[in-house]
């Protein structure tokens, strides 16, 4: 496996009414060929504005790539032309969106929503994409594929839109496939069924999978390496199994402890359920150079509020930015 994606110390701006903030602050990771990467944290910890800066879907006049790179294939798509992203976008890097019903087009039937994106970026026929639509639709599990392209959005379920979006991903077999909180709003059979889905799709075709989730169940279940964000930081990266049965940062920690099946599959004794107290920092504090968990954190002391903690290795499996990582 090669190394498909390579970011480093990007830093992804964000205007506000307070001022600018690094919403993305000197994040560094590599994705493989085929691989599973899994971005966890809070909402508002930064792992949706990486993708969207990794797919130059920033939001305009207020989003901004302020410096660091991001190599596709070698290449810089940070010094892109709009032409140049667009031709990467849905050929080579394809992204799923939370609720398919505000991506979804209403007065379009799926099949003919499945259909533009290969007229566009494959410049098939109107037959043709008319025939591969179906197929992916099969492809992708939905019953009576034939039929079923005629339908519109509305007329299907929860998890059958989540199939479509995937469908739409897939369309042009890109390298790479970002999926943002992909079953959210599903119940957990079907939340499954979708991660099942992904996994087939991804053995199957060698798409590298970048999976964004507040869960860290669905990170055991799906990927094979892991970055914990906080406040638009990377406070902890490595292989699934090494951070979640070994975490070294307090934050990776209390998120593992809110979740009652890995606390009782990954500890020798079922401990009481916790909670991390305390939110996310504002915007307004993003940036700042000291440890912004420090106000959450048990562990913390007068080094972690006058200083941002420097990255150190594991076992060369763990890469960690904590003062305390020792401790935990």
């Amino acid at each position: 496996m090669g190394t498909l994606l390579k970011v480093e110390n990007l830093v992804i701006e964000l205007s506000t009414t307070k001022g600018v903030a690094p919403v993305i602050d000197d994040l560094s990771f590599e994705l493989q060929a085929g691989q599973t990467l899994s971005f966890v944290g809070e909402s508002g910890c930064g792992k949706s504005m990486t993708a969207l800066g990794i797919m130059g879907l920033l939001p305009e006049k207020v989003g901004r790539i302020a410096s660091g790179s991001i190599l596709f294939n070698g290449e810089d798509i940070t010094k892109a032309t709009d032409d140049r992203l667009r031709e990467i976008r849905g050929n080579d890097i394809s992204m799923i969106f939370q609720e398919p019903m505000t991506s979804l087009n209403p007065v379009f039937s799926i099949g003919e929503q499945i259909a533009e994106v290969l007229r566009r970026h494959q410049k098939l026929e109107k037959a043709a994409a008319w025939a591969q639509a179906i197929e992916l639709l099969d492809a992708v599990r939905i019953p009576d594929a034939k039929r079923r392209a005629s339908s519109y959005p509305h007329q299907l379920s929860g998890g059958q839109r989540q199939r479509v979006m995937i469908a739409m991903a897939l369309a042009c077999e890109p390298r790479i496939l970002i999926a943002d909180e992909p079953t959210t709003a599903l119940d957990v059979t079907i939340q499954a069924q979708i991660f099942d889905l992904l996994e087939d799709l991804r053995a199957q075709t060698g798409t590298a999978i970048i999976m964004i989730t507040h869960d860290m169940g669905v990170v055991a279940e799906i990927a094979e390496r892991m970055i914990v964000m906080y406040a638009g930081r990377m406070v902890e990266q490595g292989q699934v199994d090494h951070v979640l049965s070994h975490p070294r940062h307090p934050y990776t920690k209390g998120l593992i402890d809110c979740v009652p099946h890995l606390m009782a599959t990954l500890t020798e004794q079922r401990a009481e359920l916790t909670e991390i107290s305390g939110i996310v920092p504002s915007l307004a504090e993003f940036g700042q150079d000291t440890c912004l968990f420090a106000s959450r954190c048990h562990l913390a002391n007068q080094q972690c509020l006058q200083a941002r903690p420097t990255e150190q290795h594991f076992n060369e499996q763990q890469l960690v930015a904590c003062w305390r990582a020792g401790e935990v």
